[in-house]
C-alpha cells in the first residue's frame, strides 16, 4: 500500500509530535504522516521515570494527543529504507510512503548489557518498558537498578519511594561524578543511602540468569545478586541506521545545519538523533532530553513548512530525586572551572561551569524560576570569574 503525505515524519516521539503540530500551525491544510515502531501514540517520556511512579500522572495524562492535530499515525511500523531520489520510504510490512519534505526523528536505542536475563531484565526506554517494570515493582519487591546516570538515579529514587527494596549498581565512585562538584556528588551518594537505597559504587554487572520469579546478576566482585527484576539505564545510542542507508551525513547523530536541515535539502532531523551546532556553547552536540526534543521538533516543523530560522535554544533538563530537585542549562562538566554559590551547602544554590571566562553551564540545585536568567548568562560573552558570579542569579528566598 502506498501512503502519500506532504510532510512525512519518521519517528513518533515527542520531537515528532511537536513537529506535526508546528507544521499544522503554519500550514493548516498540510497532510502530515508519522511512522513509528512503537504501538503507542506519541507520549511524554519524562514521566516514565518521574510522575507515573509518584502518582502525579496517569497513562492518559502522558498522551500527547497527536492525532488531534490532524496528522495520520502509522504505528507499529519500522521504516527500513529511504530513497532520497524518489522521495519514498518503505516500512517493514512493505508499505511505501511518498513525501515532499521529511523529518527524521528516529530517537535513540538504549544500550544493552551483553547478556540475557529474560523478561525481568529491562533495558529502560519506552512506555512498554514502564508497564513491564511496574508489574514487578510492587511495594516490598527487590529491584536492581543498573547505571547511576540520569535515568538510573531517577528510577532508583522513584522505586525506593514506592516501597521497593532497591540496589543501585554503577561502576563509578560517586553518583553524578563528572557532572557535579565532588562535594555535591558525595552528598548525593550518601543521600540515596540515607533514603534506603543500597548504593553499590564500583559495581559492574558481568552476567545474568533468569530464575524462577526473578533474575540473578553476577557482579564484578564475584558476588551474586538475586532480585525480582533488574532495570538498566546505561545510556543510549542515536538511531542513525536509516540516515546512513540513505547516504546522509552522520557523525554521532545526523548532522544538521542551523535550520536543522540535514545534508539533503528536503530532509530535517530533530531530537535525540540530531547533531547540531550550539551557538551559545560554540560546539556541536546531541541532547537527549525533553526540552530539546520538543523545541527542536517544533523548530524543524516550522522550517519544513517554510518558516526558516536558526535554532539557538540552549540545552535544558531537570530531575527530581526524592525531595531534591534541580534544573540545568548548558554543559555540566567538572573538567571546566566550577564555581559554587550555595545558600545552604548541597541543599540549595547555584553551580556555574566556566571555560575561558564564559559561562558554559548552570546547575540550579533546588533553586527555581531562574532558567531564563541562566540562559541569558550563558549567552553573555563575559568574562566572568568566581567573584562576579557569586550572587549573580537570585537564589530561592
Amino acid at each position: 500500500m502506498e501512503h502519500v503525505h506532504d510532510y512525512l515524519i519518521i519517528g513518533a516521539g515527542m520531537a515528532a509530535d511537536a513537529a506535526a503540530k508546528a507544521i499544522r500551525e503554519v500550514d493548516p491544510a498540510a497532510d502530515v504522516g508519522l511512522v513509528g515502531d512503537e504501538t503507542s501514540a506519541p507520549y511524554q517520556r519524562p514521566p516514565l521515570s518521574k510522575g507515573l511512579w509518584k502518582g502525579d500522572k496517569s497513562l492518559a495524562d502522558v498522551d500527547l494527543a497527536t492525532a488531534a492535530s490532524g496528522a495520520s499515525l502509522h504505528l507499529g511500523r519500522r521504516i527500513e529504507s529511504l530513497d532520497r531520489l524518489t522521495h519514498v520510504a518503505r516500512d517493514d510490512r512493505g508499505d511505501t510512503y511518498r513525501y515532499r519534505r521529511l523529518l527524521l526523528a528516529t530517537g535513540a536505542t538504549p544500550r544493552r548489557l551483553p547478556f540475557e536475563g529474560g523478561k525481568r531484565l529491562i533495558h529502560y526506554r519506552t512506555l512498554a518498558d514502564y508497564q513491564a517494570l511496574h508489574g514487578f515493582a510492587q511495594p516490598g519487591a527487590y529491584i536492581a537498578v543498573i547505571g547511576g546516570g540520569f535515568i538510573g538515579c531517577e528510577l532508583a529514587a522513584s522505586l525506593a519511594s514506592l516501597g521497593c527494596k532497591v540496589s543501585l549498581l554503577f561502576p563509578g565512585e560517586l553518583l553524578g561524578a563528572g557532572r557535579y562538584p565532588d562535594g555535591l556528588a558525595r552528598f548525593l551518594t550518601e543521600y540515596f543511602a540515607h533514603h534506603g537505597v543500597d548504593v553499590r559504587a564500583g559495581a559492574q554487572v558481568t552476567g545474568s540468569n533468569p530464575t524462577d520469579g526473578g533474575v540473578e546478576l553476577s557482579l564484578s566482585d564475584g558476588s551474586l545478586l538475586r532480585v525480582e527484576a533488574a532495570v538498566a539505564g546505561i545510556g543510549v545510542t542515536p538511531n542513525v541506521a536509516l540516515a546512513e542507508q540513505a547516504g546522509l551525513a552522520v557523525d554521532n547523530g545526523i548532522l544538521v545545519d542551523a535550520q536543522l536541515r540535514s545534508s539533503d535539502p528536503d530532509i530535517w532531523a530533530a531530537g535525540d538523533v540530531a547533531n547540531f551546532h550550539s551557538v551559545s556553547l560554540d560546539r556541536r552536540m546531541r541532547v537527549e532530553h525533553e526540552d530539546a526534543a520538543v523545541s527542536m521538533g517544533r523548530h524543524a516543523g516550522r522550517a519544513m513548512a517554510g518558516v526558516a530560522a536558526e535554532y539557538v535554544t540552549q540545552p535544558f533538563f531537570y530531575s527530581d530525586l526524592f525531595d531534591l530537585g534541580y534544573e540545568a542549562v548548558g554543559l555540566l562538566d567538572t573538567r571546566l572551572e566550577v564555581v559554587e554559590d550555595w545558600r545552604e551547602p548541597n541543599r540549595e544554590g547555584v553551580v556555574y561551569y566556566l571555560d575561558g571566562g564564559r559561562v558554559r553551564g548552570v546547575l540550579l540545585w533546588n533553586t527555581w524560576d531562574q532558567v531564563d536568567a541562566a540562559r541569558a548568562l550563558i549567552a553573555e560573552p563575559g568574562p566572568f570569574d568566581a567573584a562576579s558570579l557569586r550572587g549573580r542569579l537570585p537564589r530561592s528566598a
